[in-house]
């Protein structure tokens, strides 16, 4: 089974408010429940060989949110990450973050940088989080930077292909994805990973996400062995 593992798997993150509700929670507690379900995702993908773990915690369209819900999704990381560190430092944990970050309010954008900075050099699991990401913002931003490119002689427009195209998106440093998860019942991409996910399989789940568990990773991964085998 080992050499059937796909190499990257990235999970749309689905449910958690739902979750909250459904328990008489606030929304915010179902957040932090998935919280808690991510660290499952990341032992699981550790523990299955899987190289690089995408998981899409705030997307661009998140900021519509109620403001409370909002406010809360960007003191999460700096906790969990605060709380965390030190475990994936132990563990050889890589952390790369994909997405708008100058966006981002200081405290968090610092809580991300200072996770990628320390963890620079860690050779393990590759836990890429796409926060404040869009897929559209992701093309569009990378299309602004090669006209910057072209206009300064960096690059010769006739040149230019897919496979430097892709150095400008924001995941300039994974390869795409051969599995998207998505979990919590809905069977639509939510503006995630447009370009990269042009040839991935896809697998839905109605669970929510906090409910998530290893069980969830391997049945995403049988469906994709039955259609190919990742030697």
């Amino acid at each position: 089974m080992q050499n059937l593992i796909p190499k990257h798997v990235a999970i749309i993150m689905d449910g958690n408010g739902r979750w909250g509700k459904k328990r008489g929670l606030t929304r915010s507690q179902g957040h932090y429940a998935g919280a808690q379900a991510m660290e499952r995702m990341i032992d699981a993908s550790i523990e299955l060989g899987i190289q690089i773990l995408t998981l899409y915690a705030f997307s661009s369209e998140n900021w519509r949110r109620p403001k409370d819900e909002v406010n809360y999704l960007m003191r999460l990381p700096v906790k969990f990450l605060k709380q965390k560190l030190p475990e994936f430092m132990k563990r050889d944990i890589k952390i790369l973050v994909s997405g708008n970050i100058e966006a981002l309010p200081k405290a968090t954008r610092r809580a991300l940088d200072d996770s990628v900075e320390a963890t620079k050099n860690n050779a393990g699991l590759i836990v890429n989080f796409a926060f404040n990401y869009g897929g559209r913002d992701d093309i569009l931003q990378a299309v602004h930077k090669v006209i910057y490119e072209v206009q300064h002689n960096h690059v010769e427009l006739e040149k230019l292909d897919e496979s430097l195209f892709r150095r400008f998106l924001y995941t300039k440093e994974l390869p795409d994805p051969e599995l998207v998860i998505r979990t919590g019942g809905e069977k639509r991409m939510s503006n995630f990973l447009l370009w990269q996910c042009s040839a991935s399989e896809l697998y839905f789940s109605d669970m929510l996400f906090p409910d998530v568990n290893k069980q969830l990773l391997e049945d995403a991964i049988g469906m994709l062995q039955k259609r190919y085998s990742f030697v």
